[in-house]
């Protein structure tokens, strides 16, 4: 009787065991590619630090008159002249705390936002870039709300010096009062930041797929003076509030948000929680372009000098 089984031959069973190995490797790549990656978010957040520290201070260093300004007529009442004398006060101290602030935003929002874009469908990139946005600003609140409250109470004219400003502000608020208006602040910039961000991100997606190119410097700056302009308008209430309640000190004319903004809206009128609006445009138009130039630029800088192996 004639046999129906295939007798293996020496060559399939080679074939076989090749496929089999190749299959090992791969998986084996993988799961060495897949024990990278925590490093390859350090090295962005690193990267991301690096760039957004020296993006942070050259914006402050260069626009602080027009914050100086939109700052002081947002914090005077009613028909109140403001100031045009001191416009760099606080400048030193600031950037004190700029530096790490803009470190500590960046350097999780480009880990954060490469997590979330893994592991969310492209169609949905402008999630990321919002929620990434909000988790950077969330985090670097720790630092940027003690330096913005010294800052505004320096270009009201509070405080002579930096160090001044947190001795006084400890020993007649406690340590609660370097975090004052912390709510309206969060209430502010949380928005703030994920919109521009999102908006910033989106603008270059958009823009790299029609010129089938990566962006040059005059382009980012371009697409980060638009971004940071119309966030800016829209976030403009926010951002009187949040001035009011960080420079009444232990005057505490406001007792929160809310208050806040009926107080305002009763005596001053609505129009004054857009009081500002053209400063602080001009102000983050400006700011965005170079902020976000600079970002790009010392990020392909540090890259280069460390690249992936």
């Amino acid at each position: 009787m004639a046999m129906n089984s295939k007798k293996e031959l020496p060559e399939d069973r080679l074939n076989f065991e090749a496929l089999k190995s190749h299959h090992k490797s791969k998986k084996a790549i993988a799961s060495i590619s897949k024990q990278q990656n925590p490093f390859d978010l350090l090295r962005i957040l690193y990267e991301g630090a690096v760039a957004g520290a020296a993006a942070g201070v050259v914006v402050e260093a260069a626009l602080y008159p027009i914050d100086t300004i939109k700052t002081r007529l947002q914090a005077v009442r009613g028909g109140g002249q403001i100031i045009l004398k001191g416009l760099y006060s606080g400048l030193a101290g600031n950037l004190v705390g700029v530096l790490p602030a803009s470190a500590i935003f960046v350097g999780v929002y480009e880990p954060a936002k490469r997590k979330l874009l893994d592991s969310l469908p492209e169609n949905l990139s402008a999630i990321a870039h919002l929620t990434a946005g909000a988790i950077g600003g969330a985090a670097s609140s720790i630092v940027r709300v003690p330096t913005e409250v010294i800052k505004q109470r320096m270009q009201t004219g509070q405080f002579a010096s930096a160090p001044d400003a947190v001795r006084r502000i400890v020993a007649k608020e406690g340590f609660r009062g370097l975090y004052a208006g912390y709510g309206s602040f969060l209430l502010r910039d949380l928005p703030f930041d994920a919109i521009q961000f999102c908006i910033y991100e989106q603008m270059r997606i958009g823009y790299k797929l029609a010129a089938k190119r990566d962006l040059k410097d005059p382009e980012n700056a371009m697409i980060g003076a638009f971004a940071g302009a119309i966030t800016g308008a829209i976030t403009t209430p926010l951002d009187v509030i949040k001035t009011r309640l960080m420079v009444q000190g232990s005057a505490k004319q406001y007792e929160g948000i809310m208050h806040c903004v009926n107080t305002i809206v009763r005596e001053e009128g609505a129009s004054t929680l857009f009081k500002g609006m053209g400063p602080r445009v001009l102000w983050i138009g400006i700011g965005g372009s170079i902020f976000f130039s600079v970002l790009e630029r010392t990020k392909k800088l540090v890259a280069a000098k460390h690249p992936l192996d």
